[in-house]
């Protein structure tokens, strides 16, 4: 199944995303949690790909054990850092050989310790590139692409973001999944902003359930995501209790999905941060979709 297909008039999309553990402990750990996501039968798991394909080899394993353990269709991230286009290439082939049908085509951040993102010889600038590559050499793949409804941090202007956008869409891009925001009015507009300039592939809002003041905290110092400064102040006025944060960050995300599904979203995508309690909290408690 290509990521479109999760998406449509009698169709809800509802999409995890992991990332890849770092020793074989984590990895167990990361199926536990999954045995609980997966009961809310996700339309596809998508798992990241780490900075100039550090995570290479275990993205590919941890959607293939995915796809093989629950026949869960499934989507790896990819991204242009650190890569020549025969590298992604290369990464293309091998995905699709291991029946991996969609793609995340992003730029990618640059990697630790640098402030700006510089092509490889041989590799690609834009996310927009990659797609087009994806689209016109493999277009055996679904390709996700990311948008920003706070806009990206490196964008010039909001229109220029918008641009961006709209540049990987025409290349061929068939769903964007946002970047988390916290305040649904942001999503909204940028929804509504992507209609006017044309776009009309599914609008995903991205969704993390924040459960711990430390987290917040460096959520914002990594992303930028404007953060209710009401939210801020009641996990700080629990900062003692670790159960209380929880309850407090559930009750946030909760109430935040319920009303993106009352805006008729096409579908929510999760970042679960390989863990399940949050996330499974939110799902029972929603109304969602029939």
């Amino acid at each position: 199944m290509k990521v479109a297909d999760a998406y449509g008039a009698d169709r809800f999309g509802l999409s995890f995303e992991l990332f890849p553990p770092k020793n074989e402990a984590s990895e167990e750990e990361l199926f536990r949690h999954l045995e609980e996501l997966m009961s809310f039968e996700p339309s596809y798991v998508t798992c990241t790909y780490g900075a100039g394909g550090s995570t290479r080899q275990k993205t590919l394993d941890v959607v293939e054990r995915v796809r093989l353990r629950y026949g869960c269709p499934v989507a790896s991230h990819l991204t242009c850092v650190g890569s020549t286009a025969d590298e992604l290439r290369a990464y293309l082939r091998e995905a699709h050989e291991r029946g991996i049908q969609n793609i995340v085509a992003l730029r990618g951040d640059p990697p630790k310790g640098e402030t700006e993102f510089r092509p490889v010889a041989g590799g690609l600038c834009y996310a927009c590139e990659l797609v087009e590559l994806i689209h016109g050499e493999f277009p055996q793949f679904g390709v996700a692409v990311a948008g920003y409804p706070e806009t990206h941090r490196e964008a010039p202007s909001p229109a220029a973001d918008l641009d961006f956008l709209k540049r990987k869409v025409d290349a061929g891009a068939d769903v964007v999944i946002t970047q988390l925001f916290y305040n649904n009015a942001d999503f909204f507009r940028f929804r509504e902003v992507c209609g006017k300039a044309g776009i009309r592939v599914p609008i995903v809002p991205g969704v993390l359930p924040v459960t711990n003041l430390a987290q917040i905290r460096r959520i914002t110092s990594l992303c930028g995501a404007k953060l209710p400064q009401s939210f801020i102040a009641a996990l700080e006025a629990h900062e003692s209790s670790v159960d209380d944060q929880f309850e407090i960050g559930v009750d946030f995300a909760t109430e935040q999905v319920q009303g993106l599904l009352d805006a008729e979203v096409p579908g929510v995508h999760f970042y679960v941060l390989n863990k399940s309690p949050a996330t499974a909290r939110v799902l029972r408690t929603v109304a969602r979709p029939a």
